[in-house]
């Protein structure tokens, strides 16, 4: 497989189901990268599956910039796509193009931003500069304390057709895919056959064209992985009987021999 890339991507809609996911570090980007995942997100999720956060709101710009150096110098074949922590897009449109500029050089294919109709604005000043976009609409997790919590969004008519509306607002401001999180499977279902960019789903059901899996849920890696995540491993249970037989073997004379 060549590298992946936007126009492969796009092309991917409607003829091969993707399955993506995050990575924050050169080791599990190029383990990723070599089981054939196409897209690989440097997540604003670092905040809480990597760095102790309770959500990703801490994330700063610095921390996105160095895991995004580290999975791009790894990943010979995934699409990189770095997360804009929150803040670093929210403080004009000059300030964000620079931040998203700073994300490509630091080896992003890439930049993924949180927000809908009232965003598509700065979508569309991205896509002007060469900056390719990912959204994401539904529910966009630097919105938890306005949501008071982590909780499905589009359960209403009305909040259905805001979310609908969103998603068709930023394939018109030039979105080459675009995340919908928790929304009902029906609504994800739908916005995929109106759109003709890739939507990538996270607890919205089958009927997208692709899959988000963070990868501490899919390594079993998170105590509290979400209901929609699957755990394709159990590295957590493997490395702590890696450590405990290190110190059994240290403390009883085995290690070093």
């Amino acid at each position: 497989m060549k590298k992946w890339n936007v126009a492969a991507i796009r092309a991917a809609k409607g003829v091969r189901k993707l399955g993506c996911a995050t990575a924050y570090d050169a080791c599990f980007a190029r383990l990723a990268d070599e089981a054939g995942v196409p897209i690989l997100l440097v997540g604003d999720s670092m905040g809480m599956t990597t760095l102790g956060f309770e959500t990703t709101i801490p994330v700063t710009m610095e921390h996105t910039l160095m895991a995004t150096a580290a999975v791009a110098r790894a990943a010979k074949d995934a699409l990189v796509v770095a997360d804009m922590p929150f803040g670093s897009y929210q403080c004009g449109a000059d300030e964000a193009v620079a931040n998203a500029v700073k994300c490509l050089k630091a080896g992003a294919d890439a930049v993924k931003l949180e927000g809908g109709e009232s965003f598509a604005p700065l979508i569309r000043r991205f896509v002007e500069c060469g900056i390719p976009v990912l959204a994401h609409v539904g529910m966009m997790p630097q919105s938890v304390n306005e949501y008071g919590g982590f909780k499905r969004q589009g359960k209403t008519r009305e909040a259905a057709e805001k979310i609908m509306r969103d998603a068709r607002a930023v394939e018109a401001a030039g979105a080459f895919a675009v995340t919908l999180e928790c929304i009902p499977s029906d609504l994800a279902a739908e916005i995929t056959s109106c759109l003709g960019i890739v939507t990538i789903g996270v607890g919205a059901g089958g009927g997208c064209d692709a899959q988000w899996l963070v990868m501490h849920d899919l390594l079993g890696l998170n105590a509290n992985p979400p209901p929609f995540a699957r755990k394709y491993a159990d590295f957590a249970d493997e490395a702590r009987k890696a450590f405990a037989r290190y110190v059994d073997d240290v403390a009883n004379g085995a290690f070093p021999s």
